[in-house]
């Protein structure tokens, strides 16, 4: 329907500039059409009058009138009004919607989907946690937002692919190492001090507690230098095979779990700060080699190689980046927690200084959560072992309530993730109503298809009986679908599809409450057997973008 009125708008205003030699649209039209959220300024309204009077010399009122004129007697529109300084508010005639959910109905499954995306090719990389523990839930919450963003992007055109990075390499993983070898130690009854800068958590004892079981005491009078490499690859394998595990159960996968030691083994490292000095973006200051980030934009030069010879984090991060621009995608999209926030500066004076455009990375913040448990705030230190992991989430909510709740806020939103929310079975939790919609809309199909109704009927059912003010609210909402994907694809917010599955469940509630779908006159009950499967259809999936299920029964 946006692009109709769209269409139309430019006509009028192609019409209009034959008549009174107008020069072409200044402004990009396609971003001057937007649904009012107040009914009373129409179903779609237009500042383009607006945006273009000043470089016509017009007022914007008078063209405004002109393009309405211009559009007098379309019968897809029941009318069209100037309001204000010049917006234009298009009110759409009730049939056109009616004539629309047979469309949205023939076009099932794909129905949401489009080619903005233009097939363009798409890195997505998220999580990326260091293997130093399990993942707790704010880890939870960037799974949920980068596995969502890569399953809208596909539905919206973009040629998507999925990437954990795997940070095994540095001093954190000898940490890693070391605290293995002392419990392992300990529970051999070797006492050693145990520093409390190393990893803490139960389940470093329980790596040890493995080793123990499978090699016995063959370490116990080793030092630890001998076979620290033994304790930080066993535990390394160990955590990453937990985190692959509690991200399958979640329902997330990757096309690629990258790790940091090829960007070392390969010499990438070394060839890209090679190639940033040639370019004469690296400079030796005190027997240290700095990249001027300052040229491009960041607060003060970054060390990649430190005087004593160990290149730094943000040397094998630049080289990744490299790497990733050289396998050809024409976007990268990183999804960090917002503590990273000052990295973002760096990296994309990193991607401008080797030669590509700054917009070829987006980052998105992800803000970390506060868990609600007994009305108390949960702290998150991996290295403490104070933290809740999303194995413990995932047992107590499940995974579509946890998906769910995860999306129920803007990424870079502080957001509060209460358990026994999660649990209710009420209106009051957010994927309990949804599903609940979608399972109650099953319901009466099953009802109808055993009286014999349905699908019997949907070649008679005639949509121009669904004429109520419900009736349209709920057409409207459903043609809005594939804009919404659309738009939260281009902005990288997942966020909107569980706002939109809100309000069409809601509004699908109240419809319910008000109307019988199977009553005694056969047209009516088609007609709205076929609202029933639509508002069903597109439920199913918009749940499906965001990774959660769509029970027929609850």
């Amino acid at each position: 329907m946006r692009e109709k009125v769209l269409s139309a708008l430019i006509s009028a205003f192609d019409n209009l500039k034959s008549k009174k030699k107008l020069p072409a649209l200044p402004v990009p039209a396609s971003h001057q059409v937007v649904r009012p959220k107040e009914r009373g300024y129409g179903d779609f309204a237009s500042n383009l009058a607006l945006a273009i009077a000043p470089s016509m010399k017009l007022k914007p009122r008078d063209i405004a009138t002109a393009i309405v004129q211009e559009l007098e007697g379309d019968l897809f529109f029941e009318k069209i009004e100037v309001a204000g300084p010049g917006f234009i508010n298009f009110f759409i005639s009730p049939d056109q919607w009616q004539k629309r959910l047979l469309d949205i109905h023939r076009a099932g499954e794909s129905f949401g989907e489009s080619n903005a995306g233009e097939g363009k090719r798409v890195l997505v990389e998220f999580v990326s946690a260091n293997p130093t523990g399990p993942l707790h839930v704010g880890h939870g919450r960037g799974a949920a937002v980068g596995d969502s963003l890569a399953r809208i992007m596909k539905a919206a055109g973009f040629d998507v692919e999925k990437e954990y990075y795997i940070n095994d390499v540095g001093n954190q993983m000898n940490t890693l190492g070391a605290s293995v070898y002392l419990r392992y130690q300990g529970l051999l009854g070797r006492k050693a001090l145990f520093p409390k800068e190393y990893y803490q958590g139960d389940y470093i004892i329980d790596i040890a507690k493995k080793i123990i079981a499978s090699r016995g005491k063959d370490f116990l009078d080793q030092p630890m230098e001998s076979c620290l490499p033994f304790f930080v690859k066993t535990a390394v394998d160990d955590i990453s095979a937990g985190i692959k595990k509690d991200l399958d159960d979640f329902g997330v996968s990757f096309d690629t779990w990258f790790s940091e030691k090829i960007i070392h083994d390969s010499g990438l490292v070394e060839r890209t700060i090679e190639k940033l000095k040639q370019a004469g973006h690296i400079y030796e200051e005190d027997g240290a080699l700095w990249f001027k980030t300052t040229a491009f934009g960041d607060e003060k030069d970054r060390v990649v190689r430190r005087s004593n010879g160990v290149l730094t984090y943000f040397a094998a991060d630049m080289a990744y980046h490299l790497h990733k621009l050289e396998r050809g995608y024409d976007l990268l999209v990183n999804i960090w927690g917002a503590d990273h926030h000052g990295y973002v500066p760096r990296v994309k004076a990193a991607i401008m200084a080797l030669g590509y455009p700054e917009d070829r990375l987006r980052v998105l913040l992800v803000q970390f959560v506060s868990l609600l448990e007994g009305g108390k705030t949960k702290s998150m230190s991996t290295r403490s072992g104070e933290f809740v992991t999303l194995r413990e989430v995932l047992e107590e909510v499940g995974r579509d309530a946890a998906r769910f709740v995860f999306l129920t806020r803007k990424s870079d939103s502080q957001l509060d993730f209460d358990l026994e929310l999660a649990k209710r079975q009420g209106q009051e939790n957010p994927v309990y109503y949804v599903q609940y919609a979608h399972a109650r809309l099953s319901s009466i199909l099953k009802n109808a298809e055993d009286l014999g109704l349905w699908p019997a009927c949907l070649e008679e059912a005639d949509p121009r009986l669904l004429g109520s003010e419900e009736d349209l609210d709920i057409l409207k909402h459903l043609d809005a679908f594939p804009q919404v994907v659309k738009e939260g694809a281009l902005a990288l917010e997942p966020h909107r599809i569980s706002y939109y599955l809100t309000e069409l469940a809601g509004l699908f509630h109240n419809y319910y409450t008000k109307n019988r779908f199977i009553g005694e006159d056969r047209h009516l009950t088609c007609a709205r057997l076929l609202l029933a499967d639509t508002i069903r259809q597109v439920l199913k999936k918009a749940l499906g973008l965001i990774g959660v299920s769509a029970p027929k029964q609850m």
